[in-house]
């Protein structure tokens, strides 16, 4: 159900094989363990707390949460004698949509009947938060843009960024700011990495981590592009629905085949937040596709 991959002395990704190629990490040192995100389901974060237990045998000290979207941070409640850290932001966020998120899925699925959710108690708005490790520093910064709440966590010793959402192998910016995002992607590239851990997707080694930051940026610009180029459109929706994932130069088999989904939200998302309203489709349209503005 999940994947388990040793990426330095005592640091462990672990990915969903279930859920969106969803990531999360931990970091071991030799009194404790700092997990960084849970992953989606209950029993995938189970499985990552047996490991800790079993193979590690240290007790988890500190979660940190990049973001507070239920797919890493609604397992933090398996490590209750830790201490959850994050953005100021995913403490009211958590405590607000989270919550609210949390009440929703639980009246279908039954499997979350007994989460609780624990928002961060040590929070960091701007600048910095160290914890050390045994021998690593983590260093805690914001990363906005997939939502205002991003957070990073780079081991400086190993030179691995645990970036979050803000970097994904398709950027994803529906609950976030397109702008903030640019900064982070420019700031990661600025960052001396060997690798680069993306919230969702494969890891990034160090020959490919600016490749694929100019992809992403690439891609945010080409969104721009045609969302400006179809307010010019009687019907932008009818325009904007044939610009594909390829147009802009990703494949829609990223994200475990979520890919198109989530373009087609980018695109609806921008469009929004820059007139203020839907882009408006024909009637034809509509009837013809099938489909109605995500």
């Amino acid at each position: 159900m999940i994947y388990r991959e040793r990426l330095a002395e005592r640091v462990f990704l672990f990915q969903s094989e279930v859920y969106a190629e969803v990531n999360a990490g931990v970091v071991a040192g030799p009194d404790f363990a700092v997990v960084i995100d849970t992953l989606a389901l209950p029993q995938e974060t189970r499985m990552m707390r047996e490991f800790i237990v079993q193979e590690l045998r240290v007790p988890v000290r500190y979660v940190v949460l990049t973001h507070y979207h239920a797919d890493h941070s609604w397992g933090a409640y398996f490590f209750p004698g830790a201490t959850v850290l994050g953005h100021a932001a995913c403490r009211r966020l958590l405590q607000t949509r989270g919550q609210e998120a949390l009440e929703k899925i639980r009246e279908t699925e039954p499997m979350f009947a007994r989460v609780k959710l624990v928002p961060p108690q040590l929070t960091i708005t701007q600048g910095e938060m160290l914890v050390r490790v045994g021998e690593y520093t983590l260093r805690l910064f914001p990363l906005p843009g997939h939502s205002e709440d991003g957070l990073g966590v780079y081991i400086e010793e190993k030179r691995i960024l645990f970036a979050g959402d803000v970097f994904m192998p398709l950027p994803v910016f529906v609950d976030g700011d397109v702008d903030d995002m640019v900064r982070s992607l420019k700031r990661i590239a600025k960052m001396p990495l060997d690798i680069l851990v993306p919230g969702h997707g494969p890891v990034v080694l160090r020959g490919e981590v600016q490749e694929a930051i100019q992809e992403n940026l690439k891609y945010i610009s080409c969104v721009r592009k045609y969302v400006r180029y179809s307010a010019r459109r009687r019907y932008p929706g009818d325009y904007l629905a044939k610009i594909t994932l390829e147009r802009c130069g990703k494949n829609p088999a990223l994200l475990a085949g979520t890919a198109a989904f989530l373009h087609r939200r980018n695109i609806w998302a921008f469009f929004e937040r820059r007139f203020g309203r839907p882009p408006e489709r024909s009637e034809e349209a509509e009837a013809s596709e099938g489909l109605d503005a995500p």
